[in-house]
């Protein structure tokens, strides 16, 4: 099992994005601070302003959701999630793509984190 964790604006509107539209579990939730969500092999940790994960470097830096890296979720029909996600208000960087292992496309959580969702060729 691997653990991945996110920095949130908001918790619950994280939690709430990855059950109703990934298919995530709610496991455990701290309050405002922290959520723990499963998935298949995957625990994703979603920490919020109150989180310790939130708390400024040593240098000042501030962690923030956003950027590149992201997660991965498969999916079985691409096309159709990316319809009834984008129904939904979901928003998407992009349209699908496809390459030599399958279709793929990034669509951002509430906090603008990039989750990319994939079907295998």
């Amino acid at each position: 099992m691997a653990q991945c964790r996110y920095i949130v604006e908001d918790v619950g509107a994280s939690v709430a994005f990855y059950t109703e539209h990934l298919g995530f579990k709610l496991i455990e939730q701290y309050g405002p601070a922290m959520a723990i969500l499963r998935k298949d092999d995957l625990d994703l940790w979603v920490a919020g302003p109150p989180a310790s994960a939130s708390r400024p470097m040593p240098d000042g830096a501030q962690p923030v959701p956003g950027g590149w890296n992201r997660v991965v979720v498969i999916m079985d029909d691409l096309a159709d999630a990316v319809a009834r996600m984008r129904a939904n208000g979901v928003i998407f960087r992009n349209d699908i793509v496809e390459g030599p292992g399958g279709q793929q496309i990034l669509c951002s959580d509430p906090s603008g984190n990039v989750v990319e969702l994939f079907q295998p060729a």
